[in-house]
């Protein structure tokens, strides 16, 4: 075995991953390994991918019929005007974004920028980030603190967590992102599900997960050795941030904190009407903004709203958009795992966030927003602001970002 995966199986998946011509299926050309890069920790940054579309363009001087399947058509910005021809890969060379299709609920219509009417378009385009697929082992569903509906109550894959299982994931990227014609065999997604399972950020990482297999108490710190400012932001991380990233995997919340969470590091983000202002989100940038469309909701009280957002996340799942926006899909994207998270920028679902300072300095005014939410009378705060419903108390302060941000380094 080779943690914990049959060792034939972890080699298939290892070629699986990057053959662009998976099981013989006349895609695209591209594989896994074309968007989930090797050399940059099994994610896609941007600057990944304009480096390779700079290699591309001087390739092209030599030989006109180079290629690279990374750009392809149905990522390309203009692929629903121009189809197969289209060659404007802007969202993805700018922000390292693929495109992810839906189709709309009933609930929730796009409204036409030109006639500001509900359009009768019956799908929605948004852009997301590919995250790295380090540590998938300790990801995904884990059966704890679940969500109020479905799909994957307690967690899943992909930023929505809208898949149980990596072999779903899989076939989902080799029917879309490949566009393969039909789906691979059963083996050759339990081959891509044993190889990722045996990737892990470091060692410490892999020690963890083969603990948990063999149900070890206490389970290991997978941190390596701190010194002391690092030892100090730990605290801070375990106060301000583990009550979301908690568990092994640093992605689950832990109850009273829900499930599911908008960060608002959606486009565009919320602006304080109150002057001065009480928090100030540093704004979406164009080349972003542009992602946002308006949509038009019906709650469930009956009544319709009109929200813009670069992603509604889970709300696309399930169309469930409520008055008590706290509990519904609005917005809600799944928590994604931290370790080494120092070398896997840019953050967020949109690659918004370039830095861990720009990372934090945005959480600080999440928590700032939430205390200007107005509360009945003797309610609780809310607990992923408050650790004991009293007081806003999570919230870093300015002397204790330096070591959150050395111990956020060391992960």
């Amino acid at each position: 075995m080779c943690g914990g995966e049959p060792c034939d199986a972890v080699a298939r998946g290892l070629f699986h991953f990057f053959d662009r011509s998976p099981d013989g299926i006349a895609g695209n050309g591209r594989s896994c390994g074309d968007c989930h890069m090797v050399t940059d920790r099994f994610q896609l940054s941007p600057a990944k991918v304009e480096g390779r579309f700079q290699f591309l363009e001087w390739l092209r001087q030599f030989d006109p019929e180079a290629d690279d399947p990374l750009f392809r058509a149905i990522d390309a910005d203009d692929f629903r005007t121009n189809g197969e021809e289209a060659s404007d890969w802007s969202n993805l060379r700018q922000n390292g974004l693929v495109r992810i299709s839906f189709p709309l609920p009933p609930t929730i219509k796009l409204v036409d920028p030109v006639t500001n009417a509900p359009s009768s378009e019956t799908f929605v385009d948004v852009w997301r980030a590919v995250p790295t697929v380090n540590d998938v082992k300790l990801s995904g569903p884990d059966g704890q603190n679940p969500w109020f509906r479905d799909p994957n109550r307690s967690g899943g894959y992909q930023l929505d967590a809208r898949v149980a299982t990596l072999q779903e994931q899989g076939l989902g990227a080799i029917l879309n992102h490949a566009q393969a014609p039909h789906a691979p065999t059963q083996q050759f997604l339990d081959d891509l599900h044993s190889f990722q399972r045996v990737l892990f950020t470091n060692q410490r990482v892999r020690a963890l997960a083969d603990a948990i297999d063999a149900g070890t108490t206490p389970l290991p710190d997978p941190d390596p050795p701190l010194n002391a400012l690092e030892q100090q932001g730990k605290v801070v991380f375990v106060r301000a941030c583990a009550h979301c990233h908690g568990g092994p995997g640093q992605s689950t919340p832990q109850a009273p904190v829900i499930r599911y969470h908008d960060v608002s590091a959606l486009c565009p983000r919320p602006v304080d009407t109150v002057s001065p202002p009480r928090f100030a989100f540093a704004p979406c940038p164009p080349r972003l903004a542009r992602n946002a469309r308006m949509y038009e909701l019906t709650l469930t009280n009956g009544a319709t709203v009109r929200r813009a957002s670069d992603d509604p996340g889970r709300a696309l799942l399930t169309g469930f958009v409520s008055p008590q926006q706290a509990q519904d899909d609005w917005n809600k994207l799944d928590m994604p795992a931290l370790r080494g998270i120092s070398k896997t920028a840019p953050y967020f679902h949109n690659n918004s966030e370039a830095t861990l300072e720009a990372v934090v300095f945005h959480y600080i005014q999440l928590f700032k927003r939430a205390e200007t939410i107005v509360l009945p009378p003797g309610a609780p705060l809310p607990p992923f602001a408050s650790t004991n419903g009293i007081h806003f108390d999570r919230i870093p302060k300015p002397e204790e970002v330096p070591a959150l941000l050395a111990y956020l380094r060391k992960l």
